[in-house]
């Protein structure tokens, strides 16, 4: 089953209309509101260089799960 989503909400203009293994491989620059200077931190603190790295972090990863936990608590 195929399914699509439109994610240009949360990209940067540059990447609107991208498919998802471009997005992935992106820099996470390719995000909405995600800067150079954010991706940097990222890189030199986690080694996040791509949308792919982030999602995979297991920090990241740990986080969003805590988050989800507790609005489905709510």
């Amino acid at each position: 089953m195929a399914i699509s989503a439109n994610l240009d909400k949360v990209l940067d203009k540059a990447y609107e209309g991208s498919s998802l293994p471009e997005v992935l491989d992106a820099p996470v620059g390719a995000l909405a509101g995600v800067t150079d200077k954010d991706g940097e931190l990222l890189k030199e603190a986690f080694n996040i260089k791509t949308v792919r790295d982030l999602g995979r972090n297991k920090f990241f990863r740990a986080a969003a799960a805590l988050a989800d936990l507790e609005a489905s608590a709510g």
